[in-house]
């Protein structure tokens, strides 16, 4: 049935209610929710929620807003949109540059719509002047009809309201959450045409080719290189955005709380954008006479549901008041404030129309609400809800009792989910095991955006840093490493075209003091003209992703049975197109014969290269809001340190590496062990136990800020007391740049930034820089164990919230060392430096699949890194087992270090 328009004077309210079956059976069902609430046995009886919200109990909570003071969530969100709200539309605009003519803005349950008035306002202060027909329309959702028009002709009335005059157009929509988000995502979207008085809708017969065209985007396989996907992109249609604010997440039970944000209807890409209020970090006490206020508003507006439920029975006066009370409690243990009326005399009531009766005894309890809002979201808690909901976090906004935050979110193009916890019934793949095919398509994506989507074709056959192939090469190098190990394992041909096999097999990386001396690898045309195609690259790409899922099938289908070979091939061949993504992949020769082949590590790999480029060159990550670099600069100064710079980690034994041991692939019993198994590569075998004196180390990683006043210093003393060794000279960091007019600035995918934004992320820069730094300090670089324990101990890791995994395509400053969480927090999104020198430890073995992978650098120019950048997927940053190396004085990777001092 189509929604029906109400005009009253000025408000227009489309009515959605009645817009699928769903919503029909829930309005005449709430009288059947009611009897079987009230048929549960004692102290198990419960009405629902949504009875609090009648007309009177929105005037009700009103109140509480404006005379509770107690009632924090409201004032706090209220103080962040007073003072950002400007900053809040500006963000939400980041990828539009601007108003757009026809755009929307949706509140889900506007209620007073006081603090969505600041919103508004701001918004219309980027419109430059009115028009006839406003370029925004906003629309006010809610459950009552004569509540909703009061609000909006209270807000037209007011001097707020003149400001929206031929800017903002506002209206309302009639029904409930899951019919406003079905509304718009059917192109429902109307906006007014007072001339023609009818309703035409901005986004109706868009919506199939706008999912057309982000499925196209998003898809893994694609043949051809298209001029769009190598340019910038930007919204073809009107943004949609999304308020959901006072932290009403909370009403949801855990789990559907994600679920329900997931169906909101954000188009990757489109400018589209949910700004969302959540509690956190509030004490019981706090909450509990936030929700039993001494002035008695709560409870007026709780018993107010009592009175909603005998008006939704046919009889208002079917509960007498006097024979209950509001009572309430914080759970501690579930993180849920609980809502429930007392029964404070025996009685009995007969429900009207079934004539049954409910008997209620003394001091029984009835649930009327469980609420998450208040305090329940912890840092890891918020940072699994975005996870969960495909959801990324643009800006965080935190009052200033550090209780409430409003955060502006994206859906993203691609985004990687949090890894599962493995259960007892779990199959091969797991999230430390064989990769799953949804593991395979969310590693495409991410690939082919930073390959089809962030190099433009002028750049192709070019090479961002000297001696390194050209960037095409590294498109057909992933899918003809992946090719060359399925043949092997299969044993069948290789995908055609077969001369790929001897272009792409082996990249190219001279040593860094010396680049004459360089290992063997691929011999590549010469001239751009002689390189494949790139569509013919695409397509042999597209061949070798088949050829992986019909494997995947063939193993389903029982035709091929998943051994340790065969899931070692899978677990081998996704990490390394994950780390081809950012970090060094060590090169082997697999044509001809299966000897390693000697020599330092491979090329450079995409990320690393492309930013040397960025600002002259290299696309910023498209379809990602871009940062607005003066308002995270600012966030970020206001952001919590430290009491103390360190911590004291006391004396353990720490367990290095797993039990992944390659020769029990042949095992006619273990080789069929493949569920739950955790892989590796040879260096990460086997377990072993290393015993660490206690130490005191850095809560932070080395900023910018910290080493540029030490460069700063040191280099106008003319590196004065640094000794005459070359290790002990400072070196200016390849992530900085230096300007024509002196100036610092830091590269990122966006081009460099001024340093002074930067300030407080971890500094990029060589080994030997950070160590010398260390030194000064009066400390120096933590060994592989010490910094195995502290990480332990105090990284959050993804699903807390680490940097990794493209939640940012930049650092961040760093969260360790706060009392929350008992100092547990990230390190901004940077691997870490170790003074552990890459050597064989007892029991090493190197892999026969990849015999090079580790032993080729047992040169002691290697040191061991640990962690992950802000580009590491989380299946290789999760596994703490994960180890990485570069030569000390390698200048380009995403490494910082922290210092440790060792205990007198």
């Amino acid at each position: 049935m189509h929604p029906s328009t109400k005009q009253t004077g000025d408000i227009h309210i489309v009515d959605i209610r009645r817009i699928g079956d769903d919503d029909t059976l829930a309005n005449a069902s709430i009288r059947d929710e009611i009897g079987r609430g009230l048929d549960a046995p004692f102290n198990l009886k419960t009405l629902p929620t949504m009875l609090l919200y009648d007309e009177r109990g929105l005037r009700l909570y009103d109140k509480i807003t404006t005379d509770a003071p107690e009632y924090y969530p409201f004032s706090a969100e209220e103080e962040i949109l007073r003072e950002h709200a400007y900053d809040i539309v500006q963000l939400m605009h980041g990828r539009t540059d601007g108003i757009v003519h026809d755009e929307v803005v949706v509140e889900l349950g506007a209620g007073s719509l006081r603090k969505t008035s600041h919103i508004l306002r701001a918004a219309s202060e980027l419109v430059p002047k009115p028009s006839p027909i406003p370029p925004v329309t906003y629309f006010a959702l809610d459950l009552e009809e004569r509540e909703l028009r009061r609000t909006l002709t209270e807000l037209n009335m007011s001097e707020i309201g003149s400001a929206l005059a031929g800017k903002v157009e506002t209206m309302g929509l009639l029904g409930t959450y899951d019919s406003g988000l079905r509304f718009i995502t059917d192109g429902g979207l109307p906006t007014f045409d007072e001339e023609e008085e009818e309703f035409h809708s901005p986004i109706q017969d868009r919506e199939m080719s706008t999912r057309a065209r982000n499925a196209s985007s998003s898809s893994s396989d694609s043949t051809t290189a298209e001029s769009d996907l190598t340019s910038p992109s930007s919204p073809a249609q009107p943004p949609v955005h999304l308020m959901f604010l006072g932290s009403s997440l909370g009403n949801f039970e855990p789990g559907e709380d994600a679920q329900f944000l997931r169906s909101f209807p954000l188009r990757p890409g489109s400018g589209d954008t949910l700004l969302l209020g959540l509690s956190h970090h509030t004490n019981p006490e706090d909450i509990e006479v936030a929700y039993n206020d001494p002035g008695g508003h709560t409870r007026e507006f709780i018993m107010n549901g009592l009175k909603a439920a005998g008006n939704a029975l046919g009889d208002p006066h079917l509960f007498d008041l006097d024979n209950w009370e509001y009572v309430n409690k914080y759970n501690e243990a579930e993180r849920v404030h609980e809502a429930y009326y007392k029964c404070i005399r025996p009685h009995q009531i007969r429900i009207p129309q079934s004539n049954k009766g409910v008997q209620f005894l003394d001091g029984e309890l009835v649930k009327i609400e469980i609420s998450r809002k208040a305090g329940a979201y912890s840092e890891s808690d918020i940072f699994r809800l975005f996870s969960k909901a495909q959801l990324r976090s643009i800006l965080r906004w935190i009052d200033s009792t550090g209780r409430h935050s409003l955060f502006l979110l994206e859906r993203p193009p691609f985004m990687f989910p949090l890894l599962p916890a493995p259960t007892a019934d779990s199959d091969a793949c797991g999230p430390l095991s064989v990769p799953s095919t949804d593991d395979w398509h969310d590693i495409w994506a991410a690939w082919d955006f930073v390959t089809l989507r962030m190099i433009p074709h002028t750049m192709l056959h070019q090479k961002p840093i000297d001696l390194r192939h050209i960037c095409l090469f590294y498109l057909g190098h992933v899918p003809t490493f992946m090719d060359i190990h399925l043949s092997k394992l299969l044993k069948e041909p290789n995908t055609e075209p077969e001369e790929f096999k001897y272009i792409f097999e082996r990249g190219i990386d001279p040593n860094v003091d010396d680049p004459t001396k360089c290992h063997d690898h691929s011999e590549v045309p010469q001239n751009d003209e002689d390189w494949p195609s790139l569509e013919s690259i695409l397509s042999f790409r597209l061949r070798a992703r088949e050829r992986l899922l019909k494997l995947y099938a063939d193993i389903s289908s029982g035709k091929i049975p998943m051994t340790r070979s065969v899931a070692r091939v899978l677990f081998m061949t996704y990490e390394h197109e994950g780390l081809h993504l950012e970090v060094r992949v060590p090169s082997q020769r697999l044509v001809d014969d299966d000897s390693p082949a000697l020599g330092c590590e491979t090329s450079d790999t995409l990320l690393y290269m492309l930013i040397q480029r960025a600002g002259t060159g290299t696309i910023p990550p498209p379809d990602f809001s871009p940062p607005v670099w003066r308002s995270l600069a600012e966030s970020w100064k206001h952001t919590s340190k430290p009491v103390s710079d360190t911590v004291v980690v006391d004396a353990t034994t720490v367990t290095i590496g797993i039990d992944d041991i390659e020769s029990e692939d042949e095992d006619p019993v273990k080789s069929h062990d493949v569920a739950g198994h955790t892989f590796g590569w040879d260096n990460e075998s086997p377990k072993r136990e290393v015993a660490v004196d206690a130490f005191r180390i850095a809560w932070r990683p080395i900023t910018n800020g910290e080493f540029y006043e030490f460069y700063r210093r040191t280099v106008e003393g003319g590196n004065a007391g640094l000794g005459g060794a070359k290790e002990g000279k400072l070196a200016f960091p390849a992530s900085w740049v230096m300007t024509d007019d002196g100036e610092i600035e830091v590269r990122t995918l966006y081009g460099p930034i001024p340093i002074r934004v930067a300030w407080d992320w971890p500094v990029l820069t060589s080994y030997n820089n950070l160590s010398v730094y260390a030194r000064v300090k009066g400390g120096r670089i933590p060994t592989e164990p010490e910094l195995r324990v502290f990480l332990d101990k105090f990284e959050s890791g993804y699903e807390g919230g680490a940097n990794t995994g493209f939640r940012n395509w930049h650092p961040v400053p760093a969260t360790m060392g706060l009392d929350i969480d008992g100092g547990k927090g990230h390190n901004g999104g940077v691997w870490e430096w170790t003074s552990t020198v890459l050597d064989k430890h007892e029991g090493f073995v190197a892999s026969s699949r990849y015999p090079g992978y580790t032993a080729d650098f047992f040169d002691g120019a290697h040191n061991v890194v640990l962690g992950g950048s802000y580009a590491t997927i989380p299946r290789i940053a999760e596994r703490r087992s994960f180890r990485n190396w570069y030569q000390r004085n390698y200048p380009y990777a995403w490494i910082g270090a922290r210092v440790v001092y060792d205990l007198e």
